[in-house]
Order: C-alpha cells, then structure tokens, then sequence
C-alpha cells in the first residue's frame, strides 16, 4: 500500500490544480475491522452466532487463514454479545507475541460470566494458552478465539473467501462508484494472494490511486 507522504503528494497536487481528491474507498479507514460491516453467508447473522456461543457456554473459536475477515466478524459480533448481557475484553495479538499484553490477574477486574475475545490466539505459547484457559475456567469467564487452525475449542465460524465475497466487499466500498478496473483484475488480484481479503484490498488501493479519476475520468 502507497505511504501517507504519496497519499497526501497526491491530494496536495490535486488541490494546486483545483480539484479536490476524491476519497480513495479503499483506504485503510475503511477496510479496517469495524470499518465494514461483516457479509454473513445465507442463514447466519450476529445474533444466530452469538446464541451458537452462549449455547457452547460462551466458548468458541473462529478458524480462518490470513486476511480472511475473521477480525472483521469479531468486531461486528462485539456490540451484538454486549446487547446479550455480556461483557467483553477484545484483546489483540500479532506476530511474536508469546504472552498476552496485559496481567488479567492484576490489570482486569471482569466478573463472572464476561467474555475475553483474543484475536490472534495462535501466537500464544503453549505455556500462555493452557494457563490463560485454566484462569477463564476457574474465574467462570467465557472465552472465544480467531485462530489459523483449531485449538479444540466449539467451532462458531469457519471463514471461506471466495471471489464472490471479494465483489461484494469492493462493492460495498465502491457505493455505486464505477470501479477503474475488471471483473478479471479483481479475480486475478484474489488468485494472487491465494484468498487473502486484506492484501488484496491493499492491492486494489494502489490500483485506485494509479488510476484515480481526474476530472471524472480514470487514468488506465
């Protein structure tokens, strides 16, 4: 993705020449995880999942590969199991992170039955995850994880992007915009880094700022 200086080159150029830059609708603002509404696939929504976990007592995990929306489903399901009565602690890990950032212990004051969501579970040693599900249990708390592969907790979603899921995130962002490039180059684009949503989207920003439309027109 093109850095903030090019972003805003780009704006300031557009403005010495008296147009303003058009917002680019794939932006990091608004492909981020609560920035766009999770597409549930036909049959589910938030409330069915989140009474799928409290029917698993409030455990779960949600399995998916890299940059596959399991961070976006997360961030459409919290307001829907706060709106069932249960608190949550959204804790989120990247790469290298062995430990969770916080002393539960010392740092949390959650009651019993509160949820902690942990994005991210798979970075935690085997040391961390065994101790972290231990103090859940013996403290009554519910706890739910997105994961790579299954760590043996009730499985609530397992997430499978498709090309047709791509359409209709670029859809959604685009809000009837005419897109600057083809059915072919999104598909193309989602081949090429093998159903990976985010990267593809990032790729997709750097296409729209190469053919950003000047005067109405896209560059190709």
């Amino acid at each position: 993705m093109c850095s903030n200086d090019s972003r805003q080159s780009d704006a300031a150029r557009l403005a010495v020449a008296g147009t303003a830059a058009p917002t680019n609708p794939f932006c990091t603002r608004r492909v981020r995880p609560g920035g766009l509404p999770f597409i549930f696939p036909a049959g589910e929504d938030a409330e069915t999942m989140v009474r799928r976990l409290r029917e698993n007592g409030w455990w779960g995990e949600i399995v998916g590969g890299h940059g596959t929306g399991k961070s976006a489903l997360l961030a459409t399901l919290v307001p829907a199991i706060r709106q069932a009565g249960r608190k949550t602690l959204l804790v989120e890990l990247h790469d290298g992170q062995r430990r969770l950032p916080l002393d539960l212990n010392g740092q949390c004051r959650l009651s019993p039955f509160d949820l902690l969501i942990v994005d991210g579970f798979e970075q935690l040693s085997r040391w961390s995850r065994f101790r972290l599900k231990r103090l859940c249990r013996r403290r009554g708390w519910g706890l739910l994880a997105s994961v790579h592969a299954s760590v043996g907790f009730p499985e609530l979603y397992r997430t499978v992007p498709t090309p047709e899921l791509a359409a209709k995130i670029v859809d959604r962002l685009l809000a009837g915009q005419t897109p600057p490039f083809s059915t072919e180059e999104l598909v193309d684009c989602f081949a090429r880094h093998r159903g990976d949503l985010r990267e593809t989207l990032f790729d997709l920003y750097d296409l729209y700022e190469r053919r950003r439309p000047r005067s109405g027109q896209f560059l190709t």
